[in-house]
């Protein structure tokens, strides 16, 4: 079987404290849009665009 190039990067893996930094939402740029992650009262993440 081959792997494809995708195989051979690593995965980042970070908690979700690491991300937020203490506050309850976060806002990743993605070509050219925003998506805000928020942290909800229930201690869910919710992505939106």
């Amino acid at each position: 079987m081959t792997l494809g190039a995708a195989s051979d990067r690593r995965t980042r893996t970070l908690s979700s404290d690491e991300l937020l930094a203490g506050g309850r939402e976060l806002v990743i740029r993605h070509h050219g849009g925003e998506y805000v992650l928020r942290l909800t009262r229930n201690d869910k993440l919710i992505l939106t665009k």
